[in-house]
């Protein structure tokens, strides 16, 4: 899962009922469906104002997965889904999205 190197930027990211895609600046791509998503962190790095500091890590049950800025404008959507999650952390995750602190919250896992 790539957080922001230059080239791994993203390009689009899409939300759907199949699960999480990222099409990235340098032609790759990641993705995770939600049959095999096994965990949300938000990571969160000191790199704001000005600089996309707040990522939402999806891991697959498969070690795959992806990374997708707070920032982008298919966020809103993801978020949306992932607090439809059960068991998702909406706590931990308002606190994540609320600190500067450079750490990564767990916010789901799967049973």
């Amino acid at each position: 899962m790539s957080q922001d190197s230059p080239r791994a930027r993203s390009r689009s990211v899409s939300v759907d009922d199949i699960g999480v895609r990222r099409q990235l600046a340098d032609g790759g791509e990641e993705s995770v469906t939600w049959a095999e998503l096994s965990s949300v962190v938000v990571r969160v790095i000191p790199e704001g104002p000005w600089n996309e500091d707040v990522f939402l890590m999806l891991a697959g049950s498969d070690g795959k997965g992806t990374a997708v800025p707070s920032g982008d404008p298919a966020a809103d959507a993801l978020i949306e889904r992932l607090q439809t999650l059960p068991g998702f952390d909406n706590e931990k995750f308002v606190e994540a999205m609320t600190t500067d602190a450079d750490e990564a919250y767990v916010v789901w896992k799967a049973n």
